[in-house]
C-alpha cells in the first residue's frame, strides 16, 4: 500500500495525490437523496468518495405526480398516492442502510400545485421526511452542477427536461452562469389546445423567450432528463449504434431531425419494446422530440451530448469540497477501484511510469487513458482466466464512469483486453472496435501488451522494475533491466516482450544494467 499511503512530497504528476481516503471525501460515502419530480420519484444512494459517483442504490417509481396540474391546479390524485408509498419505502430502506438523513427535493409539480404544501405536510407526518421545494432556477443550477460532476471545466448549455418544466443553464470554466425555467415539460404540453399546430406555436414562442434571456449559446448542448435519454435510445436504435451507454452519447442536429421522422413513422409500442422504454416514458416522447427539434433549431449547438447526471448528482456535487470537485472523475474512480480490488494497490502508478516512454508524444487526453488503464490493469484478477479479458472490456466500456467519451471507453476496454489476451479478433465485442480507427486500435494493443509485460515485474516498494527506451526512427524497443531484477526476465516475460515489439513493428533489445 506504499503508493496510496505515501504522504511525502513525491511527484504525483498532473492528477495529484488520491483524495478518496481524505476525511472530507470519506464523509460523502453513502449520501442519500430523493428527487420528487413531475413524472417520477427516485431515491439514489451515492458513494461519492471517489469523485465519480458510484450508485450504491438506485430506484425509480413512475408516479406522474404532475399529470393534469395545468388543468386542475392540483397534483394527480393517483400519482400522489403512489408517490407517498414510494417515499415511505425509501425512508425505510434508508433506515435499514443506516444512512445519514435523506435530502429530499421536489420540483415543478409540487411547487406549482395548490395542494403541494398539503402533500409535503402529509409526507412529513407519515415519514418524518422534510421536502425542500426548489424553484426553476435552482433546479437548473443543480442540474448544471450534475453535468459538471461528469465533465469538470466543461462549457455549454445544459437543458434539463422534466415532466412539467424545462430548465436551461449555461456552464463555463467549471461554474454555472445564467439560468432560466419554462413550462415546456411534456406533461404540460399534453394540455395545450390546438393539437400539434397549437403545440408547435406554443413551443416556438416559449423558445424565443428563452433565447432572449440566455443569449447566444453555440457551444455544446448537454441534455439531462428521462425524456432526452429515451430519445437517445431511439436514436441508437435507428443508427444501429453498438454501444448502449447513454452517458456521453453524441447526437447532431441532423440526427435529431432524422430521429424525429423515425419516431413519427414507427409504431410507438413496437419502438418502445425495441428500445426498452417504459410505457409512461414513451407516452411523453412525441412531445419531447417536438421540443428538442425547436431547441436545436433555436440555439444551434456545435454538438449534443447526453448526460446521465443531473439534479441528483448536482446535489452530491453541492456537498463536495472544491479540491475534490477539481479532480478528474475518471482517474479518481480508477484509483478507488485499484485500492479496493487490485492485488497490489499502488502498482498502477509504477506501471504507468514504466510504460510512459512508449507514449512520450501522446497528448494529455491520451495520457489520462493510459493512466486509467494502468490503474485498472489488475482489478479483474478474480474473474476466471478464460473470461478475464472479456470482463476487463465489459467493465471499461459499460462501467458508470464520468469523463469518458464512447471511443475512449472502447480504447480503455481494448487496452485492458490486450492486458490478458494477445489477439482481439474472435470476441463478441468486434462491432465496438469500429468506434476506433486502425491507429487507435494499434495504440490500445501496444498499451495492453506493455501492461501485460510490465505485470511480470510485479514487486513491492521502490525496487526498480526496468526501463523502456523507444527509438521510433530506428524501430528499436530497448529494455534496460537492473541486474537485481534479472531473474524476473524468464521465458514467459521474453515471449510477452516479443509480442509487444511485434505490435510496434520494432526490434526488441534487452540490456542488463547495474
Amino acid at each position: 500500500m506504499n503508493d496510496l499511503s505515501d504522504t511525502s512530497s513525491r511527484d504525483w504528476g498532473p492528477f495529484g495525490r488520491p483524495l478518496f481516503d481524505d476525511p472530507s471525501a470519506r464523509a460523502l460515502a453513502r449520501v442519500g437523496v430523493i428527487d420528487i419530480g413531475s413524472n417520477s420519484v427516485r431515491m439514489v444512494v451515492f458513494d461519492g468518495a471517489a469523485r465519480s459517483p458510484a450508485y450504491f442504490y438506485n430506484e425509480k417509481i413512475m408516479c406522474a405526480l404532475g399529470a393534469g396540474v395545468g388543468e386542475t391546479g392540483r397534483l394527480n390524485p393517483e400519482g400522489r398516492v403512489r408517490a407517498l408509498a414510494a417515499i415511505r419505502r425509501f425512508q425505510l430502506l434508508a433506515e435499514g442502510m443506516n444512512l445519514p438523513p435523506l435530502t429530499a427535493v421536489a420540483t415543478a409539480a409540487v411547487r406549482d400545485a395548490e395542494d403541494g404544501q398539503d402533500f409535503r405536510d402529509e409526507v412529513e407526518r407519515e415519514t418524518g421526511l422534510r421536502i425542500w421545494v426548489i424553484d426553476g432556477e435552482e433546479e437548473a443550477r443543480l442540474s448544471a452542477q450534475g453535468v459538471l460532476l461528469g465533465w469538470p471545466g466543461s462549457f455549454g448549455l445544459v437543458c434539463d427536461i422534466g415532466g412539467s418544466s424545462m430548465e436551461l443553464a449555461e456552464i463555463r470554466d467549471g461554474r454555472v452562469g445564467r439560468r432560466v425555467t419554462s413550462n415546456l415539460g411534456p406533461l404540460k404540453l399534453q394540455g395545450i389546445k390546438g393539437g400539434k399546430a397549437g403545440r408547435k406555436a406554443h413551443i416556438k414562442e416559449a423558445m424565443e423567450t428563452l433565447a432572449e434571456k440566455m443569449g447566444t449559446q453555440r457551444d455544446r448542448l448537454f441534455l439531462v432528463g428521462g425524456s432526452w435519454r429515451a430519445i437517445a435510445r431511439i436514436d441508437m436504435e435507428r443508427r444501429g449504434y453498438p454501444l448502449h451507454v447513454l452517458h456521453e452519447y453524441r447526437m447532431t442536429a441532423t440526427s435529431v431531425s432524422e430521429t424525429a421522422k423515425y419516431i413519427n413513422a414507427c409504431d410507438l409500442e413496437e419502438l418502445r419494446t425495441a428500445c426498452s422504454i417504459s410505457s409512461a416514458r414513451m407516452s411523453l416522447v412525441p412531445y419531447a422530440i417536438e421540443v428538442l427539434k425547436r431547441l436545436v433549431r433555436t440555439f444551434k449547438p456545435k454538438d449534443i451530448a447526453i448526460s446521465s447526471y443531473g439534479i441528483r448528482e448536482g446535489m452530491l456535487y453541492e456537498q463536495m469540497p472544491q479540491r475534490l470537485r477539481d479532480r478528474d472523475p475518471l482517474i479518481e474512480a480508477c484509483r478507488f477501484a485499484e485500492a479496493k480490488d487490485a492485488r497490489l494497490p499502488g502498482f498502477g502508478k509504477t506501471l504507468f511510469h514504466f510504460v510512459q516512454p512508449l507514449f512520450k508524444n501522446a497528448p494529455p487526453a491520451r495520457m489520462r487513458l493510459i493512466k486509467a488503464a494502468c490503474l485498472l490493469h489488475d482489478v479483474s484478477w478474480r474473474a476466471h482466466p478464460d473470461y478475464r479479458a472479456e470482463t476487463c472490456f465489459d467493465n471499461a466500456t459499460r462501467a458508470n464512469l464520468g469523463g469518458l467519451k464512447h471511443n475512449e471507453r472502447v480504447f480503455l476496454g481494448l487496452a485492458l483486453l490486450h492486458r490478458y489476451r494477445n489477439k482481439r479478433e474472435g470476441t463478441r465485442f468486434e462491432d465496438l472496435y469500429e468506434l476506433l480507427d486502425d491507429k487507435e486500435q494499434r495504440q490500445a494493443e501496444v498499451l495492453g501488451k506493455a501492461m501485460r509485460f510490465g505485470a511480470m515485474f510485479w514487486m513491492q516498494g521502490d525496487v526498480p522494475m526496468g526501463q523502456f527506451r523507444w527509438f521510433p526512427q530506428k524501430r528499436v524497443l530497448e529494455l534496460r533491466i537492473p541486474r537485481a531484477a534479472s531473474a524476473l526476465y524468464g521465458e514467459v516475460a521474453e515471449a510477452r516482450l516479443m509480442s509487444l515489439a511485434a505490435s510496434m513493428e520494432a526490434e526488441a533489445q534487452v540490456k542488463f544494467v547495474s
